[in-house]
């Protein structure tokens, strides 16, 4: 089983990505560089989570980089600002597809769990996936922040998660956190959402 983990500098991706490879699977890594949106401090951050997973695993964590900025640009000129997440949860998880395809795997990782913030409620994360007729899976999906937090210590990404970074800067004041579905995939046509992502994963390469 091969899949491709949505790997941001945060916590909570990096102990999804360790949980699916202590299943089986065989990991690879796509971060989505925010950067204008973001500082060059993020990348290094993603590149010493990618290593410690390596060390603790034993595993390969291929390590790819896509630009995700230009895509930012685009949603918040063509989109209502409120949806700005939900339609970058899109983007990210349908450049994922496009890659997954190339490098045959058949499975997205994504480290939501239900409620923690405010983005990720059930009407958003449904919304995220509307037509993405792609498998995504979440193991974290259940559990709370102290149990992730509890896991990412043991394995030795929690220290390097919360380094410093500036964090995204284009998030809205007021994030959604109910996604109007219909609204959603009217903006996803306003932007072209497969040929972005198509566009994106043309611009995913390797990290050595």
């Amino acid at each position: 089983m091969k899949l491709v983990a949505l790997m941001s500098n945060g916590i909570d991706s990096p102990v999804a990505s360790y949980i699916m490879s202590k299943m089986g699977a065989e990991v690879i890594l796509l971060h989505m560089d925010n950067r204008p949106f973001t500082d060059d401090r993020s990348i290094e951050v993603v590149e010493e989570l990618a290593n410690r997973l390596r060390q603790v695993t034993g595993k390969e964590f291929p390590l790819y980089f896509a630009q995700h900025g230009p895509n930012q640009e685009l949603i918040k000129e063509k989109c209502d600002y409120h949806y700005q997440c939900v339609m970058c949860k899109r983007t990210m998880q349908r450049t994922a597809r496009e890659l997954a395809k190339r490098l045959g795997a058949s499975g997205i990782i994504m480290g939501d769990s239900l409620g923690q913030v405010a983005s990720q409620t059930l009407k958003n994360i449904r919304s995220e996936n509307l037509g993405l007729n792609f498998p995504v899976v979440r193991p974290l999906i259940g559990m709370d922040k102290t149990e992730i937090i509890e896991i990412a210590k043991e394995i030795g990404t929690f220290d390097i998660s919360i380094k410093q970074t500036a964090g995204c800067l284009i998030v809205p004041v007021r994030p959604i956190t109910e996604a109007n579905a219909e609204k959603v995939l009217n903006m996803s046509e306003s932007i072209d959402l497969d040929t972005l992502a198509k566009n994106c994963a043309d611009s995913a390469e390797l990290h050595h």
